[in-house]
Protein backbone atom coordinates (compact mmCIF):
# COMPACT_ATOMS: atom_id res chain seq x y z
CA UNK A 1 0.00 0.00 0.00
CA UNK A 2 2.90 2.32 0.75
CA UNK A 3 4.95 1.22 -1.87
CA UNK A 4 1.80 1.97 -4.37
CA UNK A 5 1.25 5.90 -2.89
CA UNK A 6 4.95 6.31 -2.85
CA UNK A 7 4.90 5.68 -6.72
CA UNK A 8 2.24 7.53 -7.59
CA UNK A 9 2.89 11.02 -5.62
CA UNK A 10 6.18 10.65 -7.40
CA UNK A 11 4.10 10.57 -10.99
CA UNK A 12 2.16 13.28 -9.84
CA UNK A 13 5.22 15.03 -8.57
CA UNK A 14 7.48 14.21 -11.40
CA UNK A 15 4.87 14.78 -13.88
CA UNK A 16 5.99 18.81 -13.97
CA UNK A 17 8.91 18.06 -15.69
CA UNK A 18 12.21 18.35 -14.86
CA UNK A 19 12.86 22.26 -15.49
CA UNK A 20 9.38 22.97 -13.61
CA UNK A 21 10.70 21.55 -10.56
CA UNK A 22 14.26 23.50 -10.97
CA UNK A 23 12.26 26.85 -11.50
CA UNK A 24 10.10 26.06 -8.68
CA UNK A 25 12.69 25.52 -6.65
CA UNK A 26 14.93 28.53 -7.77
CA UNK A 27 11.89 30.62 -7.04
CA UNK A 28 11.27 29.25 -3.76
CA UNK A 29 14.60 29.29 -2.22
CA UNK A 30 14.86 33.25 -3.40
CA UNK A 31 11.78 33.87 -1.59
CA UNK A 32 13.26 32.57 1.68
CA UNK A 33 16.28 34.65 0.79
CA UNK A 34 13.57 37.69 0.42
CA UNK A 35 12.96 37.54 4.16
CA UNK A 36 16.53 38.33 5.52
CA UNK A 37 16.41 41.08 2.39
CA UNK A 38 14.21 42.26 3.83
CA UNK A 39 14.91 42.71 7.57
CA UNK A 40 18.29 44.32 6.00
CA UNK A 41 15.92 46.71 3.83
CA UNK A 42 13.73 47.26 7.55
CA UNK A 43 16.84 48.62 9.20
CA UNK A 44 18.11 50.82 6.26
CA UNK A 45 14.60 52.39 6.50
CA UNK A 46 14.67 52.96 10.16
CA UNK A 47 17.98 54.30 10.32
CA UNK A 48 17.32 56.62 7.56
CA UNK A 49 13.95 57.93 9.48
CA UNK A 50 15.57 58.11 12.62
CA UNK A 51 18.83 59.86 11.57
CA UNK A 52 17.16 62.08 9.34
CA UNK A 53 14.77 63.24 12.50
CA UNK A 54 11.52 63.81 10.62
CA UNK A 55 9.15 62.17 13.06
CA UNK A 56 11.25 63.69 16.41
CA UNK A 57 10.27 66.98 14.11
CA UNK A 58 6.50 66.37 13.36
CA UNK A 59 6.38 65.57 17.04
CA UNK A 60 7.69 69.04 18.20
CA UNK A 61 5.39 70.53 15.94
CA UNK A 62 2.47 68.97 17.28
CA UNK A 63 3.42 70.04 21.22
CA UNK A 64 0.58 71.31 22.02
CA UNK A 65 -2.12 69.11 20.66
CA UNK A 66 -3.32 65.95 22.57
CA UNK A 67 -0.95 62.97 22.82
CA UNK A 68 -3.24 60.87 20.91
CA UNK A 69 -3.31 63.53 18.04
CA UNK A 70 0.31 63.71 18.18
CA UNK A 71 0.55 59.64 18.31
CA UNK A 72 -1.66 59.48 15.17
CA UNK A 73 -0.24 61.98 12.85
CA UNK A 74 3.55 60.58 14.16
CA UNK A 75 2.22 57.51 12.97
CA UNK A 76 0.62 58.66 9.65
CA UNK A 77 3.67 60.29 8.69
CA UNK A 78 5.69 57.41 9.68
CA UNK A 79 3.85 54.54 7.40
CA UNK A 80 4.14 57.06 4.72
CA UNK A 81 7.81 57.91 4.69
CA UNK A 82 8.58 54.28 4.97
CA UNK A 83 6.35 53.24 1.84
CA UNK A 84 8.67 55.90 0.12
CA UNK A 85 11.20 54.88 0.90
CA UNK A 86 10.76 50.82 0.36
CA UNK A 87 9.10 51.74 -2.95
CA UNK A 88 11.70 50.31 -5.33
CA UNK A 89 12.20 47.12 -3.53
CA UNK A 90 8.72 46.77 -3.13
CA UNK A 91 8.01 46.48 -7.16
CA UNK A 92 11.37 44.31 -7.24
CA UNK A 93 9.96 41.48 -4.54
CA UNK A 94 6.21 41.71 -5.57
CA UNK A 95 6.28 42.80 -9.00
CA UNK A 96 9.36 42.62 -11.26
CA UNK A 97 10.43 39.15 -9.89
CA UNK A 98 6.79 37.67 -9.78
CA UNK A 99 6.18 38.82 -13.35
CA UNK A 100 10.48 37.37 -14.57
CA UNK A 101 8.97 33.93 -13.21
CA UNK A 102 5.40 34.15 -15.07
CA UNK A 103 3.30 34.41 -11.19
CA UNK A 104 1.95 37.65 -12.19
CA UNK A 105 0.36 39.66 -15.40
CA UNK A 106 0.07 42.22 -13.54
CA UNK A 107 0.41 45.89 -15.50
CA UNK A 108 3.13 47.80 -13.70
CA UNK A 109 0.57 50.45 -13.21
CA UNK A 110 -2.12 48.71 -12.00
CA UNK A 111 0.30 47.39 -9.35
CA UNK A 112 1.47 50.81 -8.42
CA UNK A 113 -2.18 51.86 -8.13
CA UNK A 114 -3.15 49.35 -5.56
CA UNK A 115 -0.06 49.58 -3.80
CA UNK A 116 -0.97 53.20 -3.04
CA UNK A 117 -4.13 52.37 -2.24
CA UNK A 118 -2.68 49.97 0.14
CA UNK A 119 -0.18 52.24 1.70
CA UNK A 120 -2.71 54.49 2.33
CA UNK A 121 -5.10 51.60 4.16
CA UNK A 122 -2.47 50.50 6.40
CA UNK A 123 -0.94 53.53 7.30
CA UNK A 124 -4.42 54.57 8.77
CA UNK A 125 -4.89 51.79 10.29
CA UNK A 126 -1.32 50.91 11.65
CA UNK A 127 -0.88 54.79 12.93
CA UNK A 128 -4.79 54.40 14.91
CA UNK A 129 -3.40 51.10 16.18
CA UNK A 130 0.07 52.87 17.84
CA UNK A 131 -3.04 55.96 18.69
CA UNK A 132 -3.85 52.90 20.89
CA UNK A 133 -0.50 51.21 22.36
CA UNK A 134 1.00 54.50 23.07
CA UNK A 135 -2.14 55.51 25.14
CA UNK A 136 -1.62 52.07 27.12
CA UNK A 137 1.73 52.86 27.89
CA UNK A 138 1.06 55.98 28.75
CA UNK A 139 -2.48 54.51 31.18
CA UNK A 140 -1.36 51.04 32.16
CA UNK A 141 1.91 51.79 33.60
CA UNK A 142 4.51 48.82 33.42
CA UNK A 143 1.78 46.52 32.70
CA UNK A 144 1.05 48.20 29.16
CA UNK A 145 2.55 45.20 27.48
CA UNK A 146 -0.70 42.86 28.47
CA UNK A 147 -2.99 44.92 27.95
CA UNK A 148 -1.32 45.83 24.61
CA UNK A 149 -1.50 42.18 23.39
CA UNK A 150 -5.32 42.71 24.54
CA UNK A 151 -5.79 45.58 22.15
CA UNK A 152 -3.95 43.22 19.07
CA UNK A 153 -6.42 40.96 19.80
CA UNK A 154 -9.39 43.16 19.58
CA UNK A 155 -7.52 44.69 16.50
CA UNK A 156 -7.02 42.10 14.59
CA UNK A 157 -10.79 40.27 14.78
CA UNK A 158 -12.45 43.72 13.91
CA UNK A 159 -9.96 43.57 10.86
CA UNK A 160 -10.80 39.71 9.86
CA UNK A 161 -14.66 40.74 10.58
CA UNK A 162 -14.38 43.88 8.29
CA UNK A 163 -11.82 42.74 5.44
CA UNK A 164 -14.01 41.07 3.58
CA UNK A 165 -16.90 43.30 3.21
CA UNK A 166 -14.74 46.75 3.03
CA UNK A 167 -11.49 45.83 2.31
CA UNK A 168 -10.90 43.08 -0.04
CA UNK A 169 -13.48 44.64 -2.51
CA UNK A 170 -11.32 47.34 -3.01
CA UNK A 171 -8.62 45.04 -4.76
CA UNK A 172 -10.78 42.52 -6.05
CA UNK A 173 -14.12 41.89 -7.74
CA UNK A 174 -16.24 38.99 -5.69
CA UNK A 175 -18.65 37.34 -7.18
CA UNK A 176 -20.63 34.26 -6.17
CA UNK A 177 -19.75 30.65 -7.96
CA UNK A 178 -21.89 30.81 -11.46
CA UNK A 179 -25.12 28.53 -11.71
CA UNK A 180 -24.30 25.29 -12.86
CA UNK A 181 -23.15 21.71 -11.70
CA UNK A 182 -19.97 23.35 -9.88
CA UNK A 183 -22.59 25.75 -7.69
CA UNK A 184 -25.07 23.37 -6.84
CA UNK A 185 -21.91 20.83 -5.68
CA UNK A 186 -20.39 23.71 -3.56
CA UNK A 187 -23.69 24.62 -2.14
CA UNK A 188 -24.38 21.29 -1.35
CA UNK A 189 -21.00 20.97 0.99
CA UNK A 190 -21.65 24.51 2.27
CA UNK A 191 -25.05 23.44 3.81
CA UNK A 192 -23.63 20.20 4.76
CA UNK A 193 -20.58 22.06 6.78
CA UNK A 194 -23.10 24.87 8.07
CA UNK A 195 -21.52 27.57 5.53
CA UNK A 196 -23.96 30.02 3.44
CA UNK A 197 -24.51 29.26 0.33
CA UNK A 198 -24.41 32.60 -0.22
CA UNK A 199 -20.74 32.55 1.06
CA UNK A 200 -19.10 31.53 -1.48
CA UNK A 201 -17.14 33.30 -4.12
CA UNK A 202 -14.71 33.19 -7.24
CA UNK A 203 -12.95 36.58 -7.54
CA UNK A 204 -10.61 38.24 -10.05
CA UNK A 205 -7.34 37.15 -8.52
CA UNK A 206 -5.54 36.66 -11.72
CA UNK A 207 -5.41 40.74 -12.06
CA UNK A 208 -2.75 40.28 -9.39
CA UNK A 209 -1.43 36.99 -9.51
CA UNK A 210 -0.79 33.76 -11.76
CA UNK A 211 -0.82 31.45 -8.91
CA UNK A 212 -3.76 28.64 -8.40
CA UNK A 213 -5.15 29.69 -5.08
CA UNK A 214 -8.21 29.75 -2.97
CA UNK A 215 -8.76 31.03 0.53
CA UNK A 216 -11.21 31.22 3.64
CA UNK A 217 -11.51 34.17 5.28
CA UNK A 218 -13.45 36.98 7.65
CA UNK A 219 -15.39 35.55 10.97
CA UNK A 220 -18.64 35.18 12.06
CA UNK A 221 -21.50 36.90 9.35
CA UNK A 222 -18.45 37.67 6.95
CA UNK A 223 -16.84 34.16 7.15
CA UNK A 224 -16.44 33.40 3.07
CA UNK A 225 -15.03 31.09 0.93
CA UNK A 226 -13.32 32.25 -2.14
CA UNK A 227 -11.58 30.81 -5.05
CA UNK A 228 -9.23 32.68 -7.45
CA UNK A 229 -10.47 32.53 -11.02
CA UNK A 230 -7.25 31.31 -11.93
CA UNK A 231 -8.18 28.16 -9.68
CA UNK A 232 -11.45 28.44 -11.02
CA UNK A 233 -10.86 28.08 -14.72
CA UNK A 234 -7.98 26.40 -14.68
CA UNK A 235 -9.22 23.32 -12.39
CA UNK A 236 -11.69 20.96 -13.04
CA UNK A 237 -15.00 19.85 -11.38
CA UNK A 238 -13.59 17.33 -8.85
CA UNK A 239 -10.67 19.44 -8.37
CA UNK A 240 -13.24 22.66 -7.59
CA UNK A 241 -14.69 20.45 -5.17
CA UNK A 242 -11.85 19.23 -3.76
CA UNK A 243 -10.24 22.35 -3.10
CA UNK A 244 -13.57 23.81 -1.80
CA UNK A 245 -13.78 21.27 0.86
CA UNK A 246 -10.42 21.93 1.70
CA UNK A 247 -11.56 25.86 2.46
CA UNK A 248 -14.37 25.06 4.07
CA UNK A 249 -12.43 22.79 6.21
CA UNK A 250 -10.65 25.67 7.85
CA UNK A 251 -13.91 27.49 8.38
CA UNK A 252 -15.37 24.42 9.80
CA UNK A 253 -12.61 23.56 12.09
CA UNK A 254 -12.21 27.37 13.20
CA UNK A 255 -8.37 27.85 12.33
CA UNK A 256 -8.96 31.31 11.82
CA UNK A 257 -9.57 31.57 16.19
CA UNK A 258 -6.57 29.89 16.18
CA UNK A 259 -4.43 32.08 14.44
CA UNK A 260 -5.79 34.79 16.34
CA UNK A 261 -4.92 33.19 19.62
CA UNK A 262 -1.52 32.34 18.03
CA UNK A 263 -0.72 36.02 17.21
CA UNK A 264 -1.99 37.62 20.53
CA UNK A 265 0.43 35.08 22.56
CA UNK A 266 2.83 36.05 19.92
CA UNK A 267 1.82 39.35 20.70
CA UNK A 268 2.34 39.15 24.38
CA UNK A 269 6.11 37.69 24.03
CA UNK A 270 6.99 40.48 21.46
CA UNK A 271 5.69 43.61 23.68
CA UNK A 272 7.36 42.30 27.04
CA UNK A 273 10.57 41.96 25.11
CA UNK A 274 10.13 45.78 23.49
CA UNK A 275 9.53 46.76 26.73
CA UNK A 276 12.87 45.19 28.10
CA UNK A 277 14.58 45.35 24.81
CA UNK A 278 13.37 49.14 23.32
CA UNK A 279 16.41 51.16 24.80
CA UNK A 280 19.11 48.99 23.85
CA UNK A 281 17.72 49.20 20.04
CA UNK A 282 17.16 52.90 19.70
CA UNK A 283 20.51 53.50 20.60
CA UNK A 284 22.00 51.00 17.73
CA UNK A 285 19.68 53.29 15.49
CA UNK A 286 20.88 56.82 17.31
CA UNK A 287 17.11 57.45 18.38
CA UNK A 288 16.88 59.81 21.20
CA UNK A 289 13.20 58.86 21.65
CA UNK A 290 11.31 57.23 24.60
CA UNK A 291 9.51 54.26 24.19
CA UNK A 292 6.39 56.60 25.04
CA UNK A 293 7.17 58.74 22.40
CA UNK A 294 5.70 58.17 19.21
CA UNK A 295 8.88 59.22 17.10
CA UNK A 296 10.32 55.71 18.44
CA UNK A 297 7.98 54.09 16.19
CA UNK A 298 10.93 52.86 13.71
CA UNK A 299 12.65 51.26 16.21
CA UNK A 300 9.44 49.52 17.23
CA UNK A 301 8.32 48.16 14.07
CA UNK A 302 12.00 47.23 13.32
CA UNK A 303 11.66 44.90 16.40
CA UNK A 304 8.66 43.87 15.09
CA UNK A 305 10.33 42.94 11.74
CA UNK A 306 12.92 41.13 13.68
CA UNK A 307 11.08 39.29 15.87
CA UNK A 308 8.52 38.04 13.20
CA UNK A 309 10.86 36.66 11.20
CA UNK A 310 12.52 34.59 14.20
CA UNK A 311 8.93 33.80 15.34
CA UNK A 312 8.54 32.59 11.56
CA UNK A 313 9.22 28.56 12.45
CA UNK A 314 6.51 28.89 15.03
CA UNK A 315 3.64 30.81 13.35
CA UNK A 316 4.61 28.35 10.02
CA UNK A 317 4.50 25.55 12.14
CA UNK A 318 1.19 26.00 13.46
CA UNK A 319 -0.18 27.22 9.55
CA UNK A 320 0.97 23.88 8.42
CA UNK A 321 -0.99 21.68 11.17
CA UNK A 322 -4.30 23.79 9.69
CA UNK A 323 -3.76 22.84 6.44
CA UNK A 324 -3.06 19.05 6.95
CA UNK A 325 -6.29 19.20 8.88
CA UNK A 326 -7.85 20.65 6.02
CA UNK A 327 -6.37 18.32 3.72
CA UNK A 328 -7.91 15.59 5.89
CA UNK A 329 -11.92 17.50 5.73
CA UNK A 330 -11.36 17.59 2.14
CA UNK A 331 -10.61 13.63 1.84
CA UNK A 332 -13.20 12.70 4.56
CA UNK A 333 -16.08 14.59 3.16
CA UNK A 334 -15.32 15.04 -0.81
CA UNK A 335 -13.20 11.85 -0.76
CA UNK A 336 -11.42 13.05 -4.45
CA UNK A 337 -7.98 11.97 -3.47
CA UNK A 338 -6.82 12.18 -6.66
CA UNK A 339 -8.52 15.45 -7.33
CA UNK A 340 -6.57 17.52 -4.29
CA UNK A 341 -3.38 15.55 -5.56
CA UNK A 342 -3.75 16.80 -9.25
CA UNK A 343 -5.45 20.47 -7.72
CA UNK A 344 -2.13 20.33 -5.01
CA UNK A 345 0.43 20.06 -7.89
CA UNK A 346 -0.50 23.21 -9.59
CA UNK A 347 0.28 25.37 -6.56
CA UNK A 348 3.82 23.34 -7.32
CA UNK A 349 4.48 25.61 -9.60
CA UNK A 350 5.58 28.46 -7.37
CA UNK A 351 6.39 26.47 -4.19
CA UNK A 352 8.77 24.47 -4.47
CA UNK A 353 7.47 20.41 -3.99
CA UNK A 354 10.57 18.53 -2.25
CA UNK A 355 11.97 21.25 0.17
CA UNK A 356 14.68 19.47 2.60
CA UNK A 357 12.59 18.50 6.18
CA UNK A 358 14.88 21.88 7.89
CA UNK A 359 13.59 24.15 5.29
CA UNK A 360 9.87 22.97 5.58
CA UNK A 361 10.10 23.57 9.19
CA UNK A 362 11.57 27.02 8.82
CA UNK A 363 9.71 28.49 5.84
CA UNK A 364 6.87 26.77 4.88
CA UNK A 365 3.62 27.92 6.09
CA UNK A 366 1.72 25.00 4.00
CA UNK A 367 3.14 21.32 3.93
CA UNK A 368 5.14 20.32 1.01
CA UNK A 369 3.19 19.70 -1.99
CA UNK A 370 4.83 16.05 -2.27
CA UNK A 371 3.73 14.95 1.42
CA UNK A 372 0.16 16.67 1.16
CA UNK A 373 0.11 14.51 -1.82
CA UNK A 374 1.63 11.75 -0.34
CA UNK A 375 -0.66 11.93 2.02
CA UNK A 376 -3.76 11.77 -0.13
CA UNK A 377 -2.64 9.15 -1.85
CA UNK A 378 -2.59 7.10 1.02
CA UNK A 379 -5.71 7.56 1.75
CA UNK A 380 -7.03 6.31 -1.41
CA UNK A 381 -5.49 3.56 -0.84
CA UNK A 382 -6.36 2.81 2.66
CA UNK A 383 -10.35 4.06 1.97
CA UNK A 384 -10.84 2.73 -1.52
CA UNK A 385 -11.31 6.18 -2.71
CA UNK A 386 -12.11 7.15 -6.01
Amino acid sequence: MTNDATAATAAYIDGLGADSLAKAAAYTTGGHWLLLWGLVVSAVVTLVIVRWGVLDLVEARLGRRGPNVRAFVVGVVYFLVSALITAPWSVYEQWWRERAYGRTSQPLGDFLGQGLLSILISSLLGALFFVGVYALIRRAGRAWWIWSAGLTAVAVSALLLAAPVVIEPLFNDYKPVPAGEVRDAVVVMAKRAGVPEDHIFVYDGSRQSNNFTANAGGVGSTARVAISDVAFKGASFDEVKAVTGHEIGHYVLHHTWRAVGLLCALAVLFFFLADRLFASFARAFGSRASLSQPAGLPVVIFMAALFGLLAEPVSNALSRSAENEADLYSLETVNLPDALATALVKTAEYRNPRPSLLEEWVFYDHPSVERRVLRAMEWKASHGAK
